[in-house]
């Protein structure tokens, strides 16, 4: 009797002990597509059961990447797309540059403990399947932690895949002045089109060091250096960033004033 509970206690504590098999589901869905040259525009439409949710978004990705592939008329034979989060698997046809089919999302084991070793466990699959297709690698999280970004949240995680707020972005706008910035002004900057491209060339038109509202304002509203240039012809030379936002707002360009002005002349000659 001390034999067979000493077995059974044994047995019990290998079970336990043992490593549990990975059981995180594939994701299926169906893919369309536009040939563009060097890449690929995929339209991606997947669902999954826990949570249930269903997701449809765009992914460019050039050819290179992919395992495979074939965008010749009438191909059918299957590609792939590996990524640190897992493997897109493709089925469908092509033809006029134009493709679709079925697609399966494969999530990988060893992606899942890497990001547990850095704070994210219990990734649900529709988000693992989001950092798959945005490319969120461990390494871009530790990236962005050695920037000072630390304890990001999941879903913030995904808002810097799909706005591409990558540590290049980042250290961009620091050299220009933009420093400790947090996350969410980041973002922001991103999806409203802030680039060191657009900050040098307001700062060619006298606009250097502006605040970071001011820049992001001038960039909602499309104060671009070219409308700065026309008003500045036309007899508006020393506008406040402020005032270039609000002129913008109203609807009032360089063509509006001209009219305005040939309106006066007019009226003073009768």
């Amino acid at each position: 009797m001390k034999v067979t509970s000493l077995f059974f206690s044994l047995l019990t504590w290998v079970l336990l002990a043992a490593p549990t098999a990975f059981a995180e589901p594939a994701i299926t869905g169906t893919w369309t597509a536009d040939v563009k040259k060097d890449t690929l525009e995929l339209f991606l439409r997947t669902s999954t059961e826990k949570p249930k949710t269903t997701q449809q978004l765009n992914m460019t990705v050039p050819l290179a990447s992919f395992q495979g592939l074939s965008t010749a008329d009438g191909g059918t034979a299957p590609f792939r797309l590996e990524r640190e989060a897992g493997v897109f698997s493709f089925e469908g046809r092509f033809s006029d540059a134009k493709g679709a089919g079925h697609l399966r999302f494969t999530p990988k084991e060893e992606y899942v403990r890497a990001m547990a070793a850095l704070g994210y466990s219990a990734i649900a699959p529709d988000k693992h399947y989001l950092l798959a297709v945005f490319d969120i690698t461990p390494a871009r999280v530790k990236e962005l932690s050695a920037l000072g970004f630390k304890d990001i949240s999941l879903d913030e995680l995904v808002q810097v895949g799909i706005f591409q707020v990558t540590p290049g972005y980042i250290q961009s706008l620091a050299q220009h002045g933009y420093t400790k910035l947090t996350l969410p002004k980041l973002i922001q900057s991103r999806i409203h089109g802030v680039t060191p491209e657009r900050i040098r060339a307001l700062a060619a038109e006298g606009y250097k060091a502006l605040e970071l509202e001011d820049l992001l304002a001038m960039s909602i509203h499309g104060v671009t250096p070219e409308f700065i240039r026309e008003m500045r012809e036309a007899g508006y030379a020393k506008l406040t960033p402020e005032e270039l936002v609000k002129l913008r707002i109203h609807g009032i360009d360089a063509k509006f004033v001209r009219a305005l002005s040939d309106g006066r002349e007019t009226h003073k000659k009768e």
